[in-house]
């Protein structure tokens, strides 16, 4: 089985309309020009704030699952006959929490949603703070089927947890999806490359990570294949970085390099759960 996917390696802003402007001309070049079966946005695309926003006005600009934001993302999903992921700010359901959720949800090609994931570890870490404008999901995500195979997710930061990558392939995951706003600064955009390709080769699946640009946020979304191959790459500005994957290059792969087959949970303690 094969398919295409496109990363939206976009930039976001604080305006909700130039970002659904952008969403549409990327969904648009993707199936139109790309023959894409699946779009991926990057993390939080709804709305960007800058760093030191009040709270009070990020929370007042989240919208619930069912709200106008994914409303129009799943006409587009409709409209052009995609799969969509896309990501943005949930309002939380307690009125006296300031925080909000980090949300990811996958839609269908009929408009409907299929997927819902709260980021679950945040990014306190390099100086940021997430924790003090986010509220953490407490559950990983279930990889869900699809017309081109099953799909795993989990977001940014989460790269640096393996167990998570796991947790995705251990439940059949065959392409897992990284909706990130993954930060410039020293060193990152190799941590970034790394673990990209570290969490595909050592699951063997393919890995698909569409990263926000900016002068804040570092772009290089890639498609890494089972083998920890780059499939496909961007750069620093703004663009689609379009993939064909073969989901039989999996099992090859796993004939040569049969890892997964030779875990042994019963070894790792809690880590084998």
């Amino acid at each position: 089985m094969s398919f295409r996917i496109t990363l939206a390696q976009l930039g976001s802003t604080d305006d909700k309309q130039l970002n659904l402007d952008k969403a549409e001309a990327a969904v648009r070049q993707a199936t139109d020009e790309r023959d894409s079966h699946l779009v991926v946005f990057p993390e939080v695309f709804m709305s960007h704030f800058p760093a030191g926003t009040p709270h009070d006005v990020v929370r007042a600009d989240s919208e619930p699952i069912d709200g106008p934001f994914v409303q129009r993302m799943s006409r587009l999903a409709q409209s052009f006959g995609a799969w969509l992921v896309f990501g943005m700010r949930e309002a939380a359901e307690d009125a006296e929490d300031n925080r909000v959720y980090n949300t990811t949800l996958i839609v269908d090609a009929s408009g409907a949603t299929v997927g819902v994931y709260r980021k679950t570890h945040l990014y306190d870490a390099f100086g940021a703070r997430e924790s003090e404008h986010i509220k953490p999901g407490h559950q990983l995500f279930e990889p869900i089927q699809t017309p081109f195979g099953k799909l795993g997710m989990f977001v940014c930061y989460e790269l640096r947890f393996p167990e998570i990558a796991r947790y995705q392939a251990v439940r059949g995951a065959d392409i897992i999806v990284v909706p990130s706003g993954w930060v410039r600064g020293p060193e990152k955009e190799h941590h970034w490359q790394t673990l990209v390709t570290a969490r595909a080769l050592e699951n063997t699946v393919f890995v698909a990570a569409a990263d926000q640009v900016s002068d804040h946020y570092c772009g290089n979304s890639l498609v890494v294949d089972p083998m920890g191959i780059p499939i496909a790459s961007g750069a620093e500005t703004e663009g689609l970085v379009t993939a064909d994957i073969d989901l039989e290059r999996i099992a090859q792969v796993r004939r040569k390099l049969p890892s997964s087959a030779h875990r042994r949970p019963e070894l790792y303690g809690v880590l084998g759960r």
